[in-house]
């Protein structure tokens, strides 16, 4: 069965009697159409199913209306509800957003920067690999707005909105020390991008800060899965093996932060098999503030993200960059919240 034709402004025009030009300056609203005319182009317009061709409008217009999002991995629950919080704040100012995703892939990020070049968006918001800045330095050349997420490039000099990791990391380990902790075992991602840098920063100052020695031994870099698949940023796997390690030759008593609660899991089940209680033989704090961190038993001690913020902020800065042709580029880093819970002492179940 052939596929229905797309109905044009001609057809509205031919089954009216009228030019192409009256329908389309009815359908834009244009007060050099009469009211009735404008009536009578719209109902035929509805009822013929009539849908605007946005690219042909966004040359006319000079404008797209479309916001580029490019992040490295849906997956990962914070970005999915930055993406949410995103849609939605652009949707109320009239933006479309049109996401890609590269799975912390240069040549992945390269196509996505290409394609958005070739679909004339008004602005790209991107979570970056960190890898290379040539093919953003094209969208500078274009006149094309870059905001970056939660990640820096600072041969960009961009804007930057993201959360304060070094922060993050710092409370982290804090409150371990608070509890008792003297020997804190740090799990984090051996992923070179900044946000795993800055929580590393953040766990080194705060040891630092209470006088305690960062061993060798307690800094602890989980392989990445990331280029490997796509279905989930963690696995709670690896953290599993090299936590056990730990546990089977340290003394104890100690404490684990990790670098996301997915792989505080990891210690959960390495504890259970050792018949070690949380947090009575080991304290447990997580990073990232996912959706089961309450409800595991005991509940995870976490640092949430705030991704709303992030969102707006994010949104704003770029409709603030469209309406504006110059203006030192600015970096705002929302502090991340501590919640504290049973894996820590700190109460619950």
């Amino acid at each position: 069965m052939r596929e229905a034709r797309r109905t044009t402004l001609k057809d509205i025009a031919e089954s009216l009697g009228v030019s192409v030009n009256t329908v389309s300056r009815a359908l834009a609203d244009k007060d050099s159409v009469g009211l009735e005319t404008r009536k009578r182009v719209k109902a035929e317009a509805e009822r013929l199913g009539y849908v605007p061709n946005s690219t042909a409008r966004s040359l006319v217009l000079g404008s797209a209306s479309t916001l580029g999002m490019v992040i490295t991995n849906p997956s990962n629950p914070f970005y999915a509800q930055l993406i949410s919080g995103m849609e939605q704040h652009c949707r109320r100012h009239g933006y479309s957003l049109l996401l890609m995703a590269t799975e912390e892939s240069l040549a992945n990020e390269r196509r996505a920067a290409e394609e958005l070049l070739r679909r004339g968006v008004d602005g790209v918001l991107v979570v970056t690999v960190q890898e290379g800045a040539e093919h953003w330095r094209r969208f500078r050349a274009a006149g094309v707005p870059l905001v970056l997420i939660n990640r820096d490039v600072p041969e960009l000099n961009a804007d930057l909105v993201g959360v304060d990791h070094v922060k993050g990391g710092y409370e982290a380990a804090r409150h371990a020390i608070a509890q008792g902790a003297r020997k804190i075992y740090f799990l984090e991602e051996d992923l070179g991008v900044s946000a795993v840098a800055d929580r590393v920063q953040g766990y080194r100052r705060a040891m630092a800060d209470s006088g305690l020695p960062v061993e060798p031994d307690t800094m602890i870099r989980v392989p990445t899965r990331r280029l490997e698949q796509s279905a989930m940023p963690w696995d709670p796997s690896e953290a599993y093996r090299l936590a056990r390690e730990v546990v089977r030759s340290a003394q104890r008593p100690m404490a684990f932060v990790a670098g996301n609660d997915y792989f505080a899991l990891g210690v959960y089940r390495v504890a259970d098999e050792a018949g070690l209680r949380i947090p009575d033989d080991i304290l447990v704090v997580g990073y990232g503030g996912h959706p089961f961190a309450p409800y595991v038993i005991p509940s995870l001690t976490t640092v949430e993200l705030p991704a709303a913020d992030i969102a707006v902020s994010a949104v704003d800065r770029m409709l603030r960059r469209l309406g504006e042709a110059a203006g030192a580029p600015q970096q705002v880093l929302f502090p991340p919240r501590l919640v504290v819970r049973a894996s820590s002492g700190g109460g619950g179940t």
